[in-house]
């Protein structure tokens, strides 16, 4: 358990930098985006370009506020808040998508309008300078998302970073096929391939905010993670007899986690809170736990602790 517990220690100091990079790279780089896809969008009257373009203008809020509410989430009065503030981050990004999902929802709305009114149906003029900075955005966002990539499993606003630059390579390259091919062979090329952007955005948000709702109910912990909770558990200490209960769930992006230990009646009271206390510490400064609560028992015939009974 220490060398876990060291391993991750390390690896959290080794990647601090390189996260705070990511960070405040996809912050500067998505402004830089933001104007020139709503430059593109605006200059060739493109509602493919128009959806890229309010996608990259919510990028911009997304790491803005998921900046915000990771500095809040660690200085938040502990007194007015017990739990910490692990979970603003989680409920920061179902904010985040469910606007993004609304915003998206008038784009489609605009879109279906133009397609059965046959508004704009004339070819609409080639615009070059729009399509070159679209694709200097594309170009940008892959070197973006190779970089998150390689860090998504050292911070949750990282890994929404990577899932943000993952779904604007697509969006980026396929608004430009979309917006050429209205200027170039159909008109309702444009608004399908609006149409087609925005509900792959509301779908692709729509997972995420189902994911991120997953860990606010309090979803289990992979089966691997307790597996070695209970072998740690159980080879922790002589005096520990047996394991009865233990369960690890999330609580946002980390665990909360509860052991019920078994030791002897006989076992002394300061023994039985030395065990249990120690053990409860060396859980906590696991990778990924918030919380951890060892409860103590002398037997396991009983109804598990933690549970409210069902009358």
């Amino acid at each position: 358990m220490e060398e876990h517990t060291e391993d991750a220690r390390i690896e959290e100091d080794n990647n601090r930098i390189p996260v705070k990079i990511a960070v405040w790279a996809s912050m500067v780089t998505n402004l830089l985006l933001c104007i020139l896809q709503m430059y593109a969008a605006v200059s060739s009257s493109s509602l493919s370009l128009l959806s890229t373009g309010i996608d990259s203008v919510f990028d911009i809020g997304s790491n803005v506020v998921l900046y915000w509410l990771h500095r809040k989430a660690k200085k938040l009065d502990v007194n007015k808040w017990p739990v910490g503030g692990a979970r603003l981050e989680t409920i920061g990004n179902i904010v985040y998508g469910s606007l993004m999902g609304a915003v998206n929802l008038v784009v489609i709305v605009e879109s279906i309008r133009a397609l059965v009114t046959h508004e704009g149906s004339d070819l609409q003029a080639f615009h070059l300078p729009s399509i070159i900075a679209v694709a200097a955005a594309l170009f940008m966002k892959i070197l973006l998302f190779i970089y998150c990539f390689s860090l998504k499993k050292s911070s949750s606003q990282v890994e929404i970073l990577w899932e943000d630059h993952r779904n604007d390579i697509f969006l980026n390259g396929f608004g430009i096929l979309m917006s050429c091919g209205g200027s170039k062979l159909r008109w309702w090329l444009d608004p399908t391939g609006a149409v087609i952007i925005g509900s792959g955005i509301i779908i692709s948000w729509g997972i995420t905010i189902y994911r991120q709702f997953c860990l606010l109910a309090g979803q289990s912990a992979p089966h691997e993670f307790l597996q070695f909770l209970i072998y740690k558990a159980a080879t922790f200490n002589d005096s520990i007899e047996k394991i009865d209960t233990v369960r690890a769930y999330h609580s946002g992006p980390s665990y909360f986690v509860e052991i019920d230990i078994v030791m002897k009646s006989d076992t002394p009271l300061w023994k039985a809170h030395d065990v249990s206390q120690s053990l409860q510490d060396r859980i906590e400064v696991l990778p990924n736990v918030e919380r951890a609560f060892v409860h103590v028992d002398h037997e396991t015939s009983h109804t598990p602790e933690h549970r409210k009974p069902i009358y």
